[in-house]
């Protein structure tokens, strides 16, 4: 076990250098060695649950093989973990730090030590060395350790390289508004002053959940620093937005002038538009205006009162909850109660008794305490908490924030006249602030830039890029959705296309596929609730073609060469999540929320979403920084596991990637070749009941990618990562296969040539290019393979013949070809095998063999008898088996030259078949 110690009362700094070595040190655990500041502690009620740490009772010492230390020098400083220094197991002992102490006690075998502002800063620039990608959870807590110890840059000790560290956080996606809330600026006197005169005389409000304060004070100039103290008032006064009014007169005029200091932490509020029409401006979230000869008094109020009118209801536990909840019994075993949370990927289980009542919560941390004290055999009900705090389906995200926040809970079940409806967790309530700060931004979409878009903005951009028939029909799905009380979201690549299409004067955009979902399950939604929706629309478009699949009633919609819609597919399903038993298993799939259907996908810029029913229709959802990622052209997976659980994502992977001229981001890469060096394909291409769907998936994006025109770059890509493992673990992509490959595409540009200017069938390739590539690669595994990886392909039956004959084929063509003296003896030999096994066998041969199997498939395979069987019946000849022979000979003789007209074949005729 490999632990990062941060020493007691730990401030943002060790904290943030922690989160950084964790992604550094894959595995580690971090340890908060004796408490934290306030703010830390604060901020980790919140979001603990991001971060790899665990509870100092919770090591075992006989375990600890590592320990790393962040942000001091001196043992004293860790508190009772100081011990841990000592064991004799301790391979080693890294310290982090940015004091340049000449005193230190810890004998460490590695230091990282600089003079520079932050500790995090060096782990920020190892990271950056090592092109380590971090999540934007992780870079909002480095980017809190750099600002606080460093004023925001402000104090003595900070320099570039601190900059610089907050720099590349930005780029990993920080939440500036997180930062805001943890940062404590300094304040002048003057400042300090009038901010005890307006805490003794602000007024405040409560309205949907938040709270709205504001105060008009009167000061004898000009003041610096007001958009300060509106902070400070703001952040003092827990209030979610501050209105701070500041008069005074104006020179010997002795004229009042006004100026007013907007913030707002509202999401939906926009203090931009609210002071535009009096002549200020700013940002959304931040502004001010300044006014002569008004009443300070009046222009204050109505200015509340409209900011008050423009607040947003906020997202209520009905629309943040996860449902169904996963729950235990009280005399479930810790052991087993461990097994479900890490099946479900849960951070704590719902306790109830026989008749479904709520009695407890059971949290990952108390899991792990009793199964370290020996424990796993005890039952749930001796470590589950009793003392629950539970809220409705209509508390809002602001009380649901304050609850986790003061009681340091993680989850909040859902009761609804007595019974369990859904969870709460952190992660729910961090995914929505997250949303609510991206919504902030307001970065919009500016050509093929991508960014935070506000909702009306991309229901104009749905509008604007979709063709008008899309645009109708997403139109009608949703009032359809809307109707049955549920929510309708487009997901996935319609989303991620709509975002990186060209947007200044292109074509209207024709989607060929679209994934609908609905959100509905804890209202008025079941799993059918798909299939309902497609009935629906299908009634309003009957040309379309119903379909429904599997047991969880997933339903399409198909339309085929259309005069509308084209070739279309729409598949909508209810919002479901997966899990998988284990590794390359076929997940078992389940009702639930948008959030937890976005969770099990693949990449975060296919678990994009965007809300097509009101209210918030056009509202984005991205929880997994899938903008980010479009932004800076890169593929990443959502979970370390996920190529594990399903290796064709790797597949997938490299298609989006050379599709979308995108990178595999660095982590994800190492992801992919640890799931092929763990032989994850060597389970999936046994004799067992899971195989067959795991190997359709990938017959299907072998298709996917051999069939698209970069088909070369993705199999190139996929030979680099050393993924073709998956049909064989023999099979590599080395230069003799490349060049079978490369002489089967000019053989295929030769075919497409002739065939267009001749009407002679032999002249086409009569299966696809793309089933024609993976014959090639296939028979390129020894032939003791290649029947066993087709058959589990599911290839077609001609297919799996000619690699099972292959072999022989070529060696009987390979040994009798050089004697053929004669184009009719060439002819004889090959006319038994079709076209592509002709092509796979040339391509594996020689220069002369190769050269006489061309010669024959693009001429001498195309010749005919000069005379057919009606001229032989013309000339005499009765007709019968007779016939077989003449025809075989007068072809043999045109092949060799003998006979070169029709005059020729008849004296040739009657001279060996005399009538």
């Amino acid at each position: 076990m490999d632990l990062i110690l941060c020493h007691t009362t730990a401030d943002f700094d060790a904290l943030g250098a922690a989160v950084g070595l964790s992604r550094l040190w894959a595995g580690a655990k971090i340890v908060l060695t004796g408490g934290s500041h306030p703010a830390v502690k604060d901020f980790l009620a919140l979001h603990r649950d991001e971060y790899a740490l665990i509870e100092r009772r919770s090591v075992n010492p006989k375990q600890i093989r590592s320990l790393i230390v962040v942000d001091t020098q001196h043992r004293d400083r860790l508190g009772a973990a100081a011990e841990w220094l000592d064991l004799p197991q301790i391979e080693q002992i890294v310290v982090y730090d940015h004091h340049l102490e000449i005193d230190r006690d810890i004998s460490a075998t590695a230091t990282h030590i600089a003079d520079v502002g932050a500790t995090t800063t060096l782990i920020v620039e190892e990271l950056q060395a090592q092109q380590v990608e971090i999540t934007p959870f992780e870079a909002t807590v480095m980017a809190l350790g750099i600002h606080v110890d460093t004023g925001s840059l402000s104090f003595d000790q900070a320099n570039h390289r601190d900059a610089l560290a907050l720099a590349w956080l930005m780029q990993q996606g920080t939440s500036l508004h997180v930062v805001r809330d943890y940062i404590d600026p300094g304040f002048s006197p003057q400042l300090q002053v009038l901010l005890t005169e307006a805490l003794d005389n602000f007024h405040c409000d409560r309205l949907r959940g938040y709270t709205v304060a504001w105060v008009l004070l009167k000061t004898p100039g000009y003041v610096s620093g007001l958009s300060s103290l509106a902070a400070r008032l703001m952040e003092l006064t827990e209030s979610d937005a501050v209105l701070l009014g500041a008069r005074y007169a104006l020179g010997d005029s002795g004229e009042e002038r006004l100026t007013v200091i907007g913030r707002s932490q509202i999401p939906g509020t926009n203090l931009n538009e609210l002071f535009q029409p009096l002549g200020g401006g700013g940002h959304s979230q931040a502004a001010s205006l300044s006014l002569r000869g008004v009443d300070g008094q009046v222009t204050l109020q109505q200015l509340v009162e409209r900011l008050k009118a423009t607040i947003p209801h906020p997202p209520t536990a009905r629309e943040l909850m996860s449902s169904p909840v996963r729950t235990i019994r009280p005399d479930t075993t810790i052991a087993e109660a461990q097994r479900i949370l890490l099946r479900y990927g849960h951070s704590g289980l719902s306790v109830v008794d026989p008749t479904g009542k709520l009695v407890g919560i059971i949290s990952r941390r108390d899991i792990d305490i009793a199964l370290h004290h020996g424990f796993s055999h005890a039952p749930a009900k001796g470590y589950m908490t009793t003392n629950i705090k539970t809220i409705t389906p209509e508390t809002t995200l602001p009380e649901i924030q304050a609850l986790m926040v003061t009681y340091d809970i993680g989850r909040l079940p859902v009761l609804q006249d007595g019974e369990l409806r859904g969870i709460v967790t952190r992660t729910d309530v961090l995914r929505e602030l997250h949303q609510e700060g991206a919504r902030s931004e307001e970065l919009g979409v500016r050509g093929n830039a991508v960014g935070i878009i506000p909702p009306a903005a991309f229901l104009r951009l749905l509008s604007d890029r979709l063709a008008a028939p899309f645009w109708e029909l997403l139109t009608q799905a949703s009032a359809q959705a809307e109707q049955r009380g549920w929510h309708l979201y487009l997901v996935g690549g319609g989303v991620r296309d709509l975002l990186l299409a060209k947007q200044n004067g292109a074509a209207p955009l024709y989607l060929q596929d679209i994934d609908l979902v609905v959100d509905g399950f804890h209202r008025t939604a079941d799993v059918g609730a798909g299939v309902e929706l497609a009935r629906a629309l299908q009634q309003l478009y009957p040309a379309a073609r119903l379909e429904i699949h599997g047991a969880f009633q997933t339903a399409a919609l198909l339309w085929h060469k259309d005069p509308i819609f084209g070739s279309l597919w729409i598949d909508i399903a209810t919002a479901r999540t997966e899990f998988y038993p284990y590794p390359a298993a076929n997940p078992e799939v389940e009702a639930s929320s948008i959030r937890q259907d976005l969770y099990r996908r693949d990449f975060t810029i296919n678990s994009l979403a965007v809300r097509l029913t009101p209210p918030r229709a056009g509202e984005m959802l991205d929880f997994f920084g899938g903008l980010l990622d479009l932004q800076a052209k890169q593929i990443r997976v959502l979970h370390a596991n996920s190529f594990i659980e399903d290796p064709t994502r790797i597949y997938r992977a490299v298609r989006f990637a050379v599709r979308l001229e995108f990178a595999i981001e660095p982590q994800t890469e190492n992801y992919i070749r640890y799931a092929i060096d763990s032989g994850v394909y060597k389970r999936t291409q046994g004799n067992n009941s899971r195989a067959p769907a795991l190997q359709t998936r990938l017959k299907n994006e072998l298709k996917y990618i051999l069939q698209a025109p970069y088909w070369q770059a993705a199999l190139s890509l996929l030979g680099d990562l050393d993924a073709l493992q998956c049909l064989h673990e023999t099979l590599k992509l080395d230069k003799t296969l490349w060049q079978q490959l490369r002489f089967l595409e000019r053989c295929l540009r030769r075919f497409n040539r002739e065939s267009r200017k001749s009407k002679v069938k032999s002249q086409n390739v009569p299966i696809p290019p793309w089933l024609l590539r993976l014959e090639v690669l296939i028979a390129y595994l020894a032939p003791e393979y290649r029947d066993r990886v087709a058959q589990n392909l599911q290839l077609p039956d001609d297919s799996i013949y000619r690699l099972r004959h292959l072999q022989q084929a070529q060696e009987r063509v390979s040994t009798a070809l050089p004697s053929c003296r004669l184009p009719s003896q060439v002819f004889d030999l090959l006319r038994q095998y079709d076209l592509p096994m002709l092509i796979l066998i040339a391509l594996r041969s020689p220069r002369p063999v190769r050269s006489l199997v061309w010669q024959y498939v693009t001429q001498w395979a195309n010749v005919q008898p000069l005379l057919s069987g009606h001229d032989l019946k013309q000339l005499g000849y009765k007709p019968g088996p007779q016939y077989r022979q003449i025809l075989d000979d007068l072809l043999a003789a045109t092949l060799d030259g003998i006979i070169r007209d029709r005059t020729e074949a008849e004296s040739y005729l009657f001279e060996h078949y005399p009538r």
